[in-house]
């Protein structure tokens, strides 16, 4: 079963647009809705990896900061407890 914040970073790793940059030697990887989290690697590969590292500082950072974390949201279950007499 994913954890809530494995399923956050896959949902904006899925977003990330890709180039290649220096005349192809490189790749290139940003995601545009958290502001610094990009990442660059000689495969693509290497590039999503480095970018997947990225987002999860750029999260740790956020939290032990207390910033707000666009879309992060945390379901809530409503709990019955019972009275037993």
């Amino acid at each position: 079963m994913e954890s809530m914040i494995q399923n956050y970073l896959y949902t904006y790793l899925n977003k990330a647009k890709y180039e290649m940059i220096d005349k192809g030697k490189t790749f290139y990887a940003e995601i545009k809705g958290l502001r610094g989290v990009w990442a660059t690697g000689k495969t693509l590969e290497e590039c999503r990896q480095n970018l997947l590292s990225s987002m999860e500082s750029w999260l740790i950072y956020r939290l032990k900061k207390n910033l707000p974390i666009p879309n992060f949201t945390v379901k809530s279950k409503r709990l019955s407890i019972r009275r037993y007499a």
